[in-house]
């Protein structure tokens, strides 16, 4: 079986049809009940534990010498999605497995957003191209030789889409790029793939074949950067800039400041090192928007809630930068003073010097008596049992089919620790953001720093579009999901499905 495996594989390299190799391989698909379309990351294992995980196309290539032409019993597992127990409380399915055959399971879908498929890393479409089933993207198995990707940001720059991550991992040895691999792809429609198939990445490289480095910034530890914004000169030039961070030890920043993207060279260069102790500066998913008739980027974690007039001078200058809040400017840090008008409410206003709400400084403020939980800025809560959901971080965009701010937002604490995914909307990117319906869950596993990606909408936005960082990362989960774990998956959310009716978010 060894000599025909390896023949196999020869015979592909030499550009034999895959139909030979799929001989081999006995296919399970698995698919979404509603929507048929197969789906990623659904464990299929064995009684004596061989474990397989579908491609992104839903489909495991099984190929196990002890196994094949007889019955084998296979427990069914996904997050977000089950799979019928029998009278035992087992969840599986016993197949007939042999050589070149197929079988369809179908899951039903618990998630209101549907799982699409894995962006990075490694054996994308492994098991499709094993078993010949279609592939839409041009590298199925491994492009610029990444194996594993964090947290992605992205944005349109002369009329494509760049794209930029954290810490990547490569085949070669455990410690791989920790300065800002990147990547370009076209739009859709503009040679791009429909978003609903996929991505197209093709990966700035170095002399290796390696996603090169893009943000190479002097001093110890990686550099990470978020912020990532494209604004026009006086000239009417489009010009691409980030917040970059370098990082020592566990998670600690010791340096800030903006950077800008040569296309040329496709690198980042340093524009300005920022104060570290500025309380205000770019930070999260950049949200564009006017206000009295001026255009601002508005930054933000849990909240877009920090603003800066949208021009390269202003982004370098922290001065310009400020913050809507009640407290007053001067505070000291755990010792804010809080602004309220005549009648004792709050007064918020667009201040600068001022420290951002979060929601601990607010449980803070809530204990030194200055503010009750009333008051709170932080009040989004689940439409469902009106508990209140703590956001850890989130991205915000615009919606043409609500005519309301749409944001996807990760839960700081739940099921998962940083693993569940909500909906919320509201008039402004600034709220209030009142209500939220939890859209992606998980068992023990993280799903963080979630991306929405308006460019991509689809329907005038009834059908957006997401991703996040699938990792055992901060989860207590030591069993890591191969392939899968520690890359980018996206999801698709259909804003008409009546459990997210517009009038749920208005009470």
């Amino acid at each position: 079986m060894k000599y025909l495996q390896c023949l196999m594989y020869l015979l592909l390299l030499l550009g034999v049809p895959r139909l030979i190799l799929a001989a081999e391989y006995f296919q399970i698909q698995v698919i979404d009940s509603e929507s048929k379309r197969g789906i990623p990351l659904v464990e299929l294992k064995t009684v004596n534990q061989i474990l397989h995980v579908t491609d992104s196309n839903g489909i495991a290539a099984i190929n196990e010498p002890g196994l094949m032409h007889q019955e084998v019993y296979f427990h069914v597992r996904s997050h977000g999605y089950e799979f019928p127990a029998d009278g035992f409380g087992y969840q599986g399915k016993k197949i007939q497995v042999s050589p070149g055959g197929k079988a369809i399971l179908k899951m039903k879908r618990v998630n209101l957003a549907e799982r699409l498929y894995r962006l990075t890393g490694e054996g994308i479409y492994r098991d499709s191209l094993l078993t010949d089933a279609d592939i839409p993207i041009a590298q199925p198995v491994l492009n610029g030789k990444v194996l594993g990707s964090d947290s992605v940001v992205n944005v349109k720059f002369k009329n494509r889409v760049y794209w930029f991550w954290g810490d990547t991992n490569f085949p070669g040895y455990p410690l791989g790029n920790f300065s800002v691999p990147g990547a370009v792809s076209d739009l859709p429609g503009q040679g791009g793939l429909p978003i609903q198939q996929g991505v197209n990445l093709n990966y700035f490289l170095d002399q290796n074949g390696f996603a090169k480095k893009t943000c190479d910034m002097p001093g110890p530890g990686p550099t990470w950067i978020d912020g990532l914004v494209v604004v026009r000169d006086d000239q009417g030039n489009e010009r691409m800039f980030a917040k970059y961070v370098k990082i020592k030890g566990l998670l600690t920043a010791y340096e800030r400041g903006l950077v800008e993207f040569n296309d040329q060279q496709k690198v980042f260069e340093k524009r300005k090192v920022f104060d570290f102790d500025a309380p205000l500066y770019p930070v999260g998913h950049p949200v564009k928007y006017e206000m009295s008739g001026h255009d601002y980027i508005l930054f933000g974690l849990a909240v877009p809630l920090i603003r800066v007039p949208a021009n390269p001078d202003a982004l370098a200058d922290l001065k310009q930068y400020e913050t809507y809040s009640y407290l007053m400017p001067g505070s000291e840090a755990e010792n804010w003073k809080v602004d309220r008008d005549e009648s004792g409410a709050l007064r918020y206003q667009w201040r600068k010097n001022v420290t951002p709400l979060t929601s601990e400084l607010e449980e803070k403020l809530i204990q030194q008596k200055k503010l009750s939980k009333q008051e709170q800025y932080f009040q989004l809560r689940d439409i469902e049992t009106k508990e209140r959901i703590e956001i850890q971080n989130s991205s915000v965009a615009w919606n043409e089919f609500r005519g309301k701010w749409t944001m996807i937002g990760l839960q700081k604490f739940g099921t998962s620790v940083l693993g569940e995914i909500w909906y919320s909307e509201a008039a402004s990117p600034l709220g209030p953001w009142k209500w939220g319906r939890k859209i992606v869950t998980h068992d023990k596993y993280s799903f963080y720093n979630p991306k929405q990606h308006p460019l991509f909408a689809r329907e005038k936005g009834r059908l957006i579009y997401f991703e996040g960082t699938y990792t055992a990362l901060f989860s207590g989960n030591e069993v890591k999901t191969p392939r899968y774990d520690y890359n980018q998956i996206m999801y698709q959310l259909d804003l008409s499905d009546p459990r997210l009716a517009a009038e749920l978010f208005e009470k």
